[in-house]
């Protein structure tokens, strides 16, 4: 990595704190198989398949976790750029808009700008990731019934980070020369929701490329 792209990825650009796997515990040694399978140039395709004999759950509560620090780090980069000027609506360019819906303050789906929008979106899923009950740090303890879908909520909604920065803030990502790493951490989020069935192939078409 460059000396440049590594400014660019530090850690006072994270836009949210992360979240890390605690040391000895079976999670945090998948997290260390899956960023060694990407470490070693492995195939991104045969990098999410689910190790054999492993807990579904548990390998996809290492890539939530895994990706939504890694898509905080990209959006920390081009925030700045991300304002209620430049960007009044959360969009993925003129076919897509993104209203937002928690169930609390936000009952209806909302349009808003798109930074308030990312807040409240890196807000919510950091609220789901730290939740004991949701994303069991302990050994033994099960994780809920419903944590797949859960998860496809909060996957859902990150590939809409995704979709914003390439469209409207791409230009940023190149002239900061990070590029390749934004591209590579699609291609990995793309091919781990494909190969999980986490996300519906309709949320994908803004980033389909044209036939």
């Amino acid at each position: 990595m460059s000396i440049a792209l590594k400014q660019v990825f530090n850690k006072d650009k994270t836009f949210r704190p992360k979240r890390k796997f605690e040391p000895g515990t079976q999670r945090f040694e998948l997290h260390k198989r899956a960023q060694a399978s990407l470490n070693s140039g492995v195939d991104l395709k045969a990098a999410v398949q689910l190790p054999s004999g492993e807990d579904q759950n548990d390998w996809v509560a290492v890539h939530v976790v895994d990706f939504f620090n890694r898509i905080n780090l990209i959006y920390g980069t081009i925030c700045e750029f991300c304002t209620e000027q430049t960007c009044p609506v959360m969009s993925g360019g003129p076919k897509y808009e993104y209203r937002w819906q928690d169930d609390l303050k936000y009952k209806k789906p909302t349009a808003l700008p798109a930074p308030q929008y990312m807040n409240l979106l890196m807000d919510w899923i950091e609220v789901q990731i730290n939740n004991e009950d949701i994303f069991p740090t302990c050994v033994g303890v099960p994780f809920p019934k419903n944590f797949l879908q859960i998860c496809k909520k909060i996957l859902c909604r990150l590939f809409r980070v995704f979709v914003h920065v390439y469209i409207h803030h791409f230009d940023r990502v190149i002239v900061m020369g990070a590029e390749a790493h934004v591209n590579t951490c699609y291609k990995h989020f793309y091919y781990f929701v494909t190969e999980m069935n986490l996300i519906d192939r309709k949320e994908l078409e803004p980033l389909q490329p044209s036939p």
